[in-house]
């Protein structure tokens, strides 16, 4: 650590602060000892990387391994580890997401790639303030923690609404059989291909309809705690949008197959412009909801694919989330050992 040199404007913190990739590797290649040089708060590149949320700077310096094993052990002038820096928003620390629930998931993505890179013991090492990593989290993060349980409950009683909604339609269609029926209750267009099409678009859309509204019921009566919104709280959301997405799909099909049968023309024309007249709001929907859709697939399918396995919503007390299932793993293997 004496090699450690202390500035307060260093031309590779600010480019770091700002996210100027090129500038920093470049200093790093034609300088490699800058790498090692802290700011006037004991800080260097790595937890300026992490208060600004510069992943890319961040894993450039992670392939210097050298320089790496002492930087990720560096501890300010107010006892913070590079972890608790991760607690700190700053200007520059923007989310690149949409919604406050998505935005706070991202910022657990990141105290949880942090938390890798550091020593073991660091995750509880108490700061002067004798705040944990974690503790701090928390408490820097509690108006963003309030904002995405408002969201998540405003998203979520819109989304049960509509799939009340459309479930109430399509049990009632289901009890009024396009075109009628005769004195023996058949059908009088059971023969016809689009009353097969009819049928069983309203079975799948009640099914996805009520499905959906009570995955969103049970988002309604989740705690909404911090650990929950990083994979809890989105999986049960792609999961209702998605359920809700097929109800409105098969509904739309189930109104354009009983138009169909009614009319029973015989022009391509004219059933094209009904299909496609039936999937304008479905499009329409789509269109609205595709990035946060594809956002929360992205954020979630990526934890679950770098863990290996969907986290559970309670970890251990004490343990950084996500380590609860290889904690009972190893219990379950001592005490195999035990007997």
């Amino acid at each position: 650590m004496s090699s450690l040199i202390r500035k307060e404007d260093i031309p590779l913190l600010i480019a770091t602060r700002y996210g100027i990739e090129e500038i920093v590797g470049e200093i790093i290649k034609q300088h490699p000892h800058a790498i090692e040089q802290l700011n006037d708060e004991g800080q260097s590149i790595l937890d300026v990387a992490v208060m600004h949320r510069q992943k890319e700077i961040f894993s450039l310096v992670k392939q210097q391994k050298i320089p790496l094993a002492r930087l990720h052990r560096i501890i300010d002038k107010k006892g913070n580890t590079l972890l608790h820096n991760v607690a700190v928003m700053t200007e520059h620390s923007g989310a690149t997401k949409p919604g406050p629930a998505l935005q706070l998931q991202e910022e657990l993505q990141w105290f949880e790639h942090v938390r890798k890179v550091i020593p073991s013991h660091y995750v509880t090492l108490p700061n002067d303030d004798g705040k944990t990593a974690r503790e701090l989290f928390k408490d820097k993060h509690k108006e963003q923690l309030q904002n995405a349980r408002t969201w998540i409950k405003e998203t979520t009683q819109s989304c049960s609404t509509v799939a009340a909604l459309v479930a109430t339609v399509v049990f009632a269609a289901a009890y009024t059989v396009p075109g009628g029926s005769d004195d023996k209750g058949k059908p009088n267009f059971f023969n016809s291909p689009y009353f097969l099409a009819f049928t069983v678009s309203d079975v799948l859309s009640l099914a996805s309809s009520l499905t959906s509204l009570v995955v969103f019921l049970s988002l309604l009566t989740s705690p909404f705690e911090l650990q929950d919104f990083y994979i809890s709280l989105p999986r049960k959301l792609i999961l209702g949008f998605t359920f809700l997405f097929l109800a409105v799909i098969t509904t739309m099909i189930s109104f354009g197959a009983t138009i169909l049968i009614l009319i029973q023309t015989e022009s391509k024309l004219t059933t094209l412009l009904l299909s496609l007249a039936a999937f304008f709001p479905v499009s329409i929907f789509a269109i609205m909801q595709f990035r946060l859709y594809v956002s929360f697939m992205g954020s979630t399918f990526n934890i679950l694919k770098k863990n290996g396995k969907a986290l559970p919503s309670f970890p251990v007390p004490c343990l950084p989330w996500g380590e609860k299932a290889r904690s009972q793993e190893k219990g379950k293997k001592l005490d195999l050992i035990n007997m």
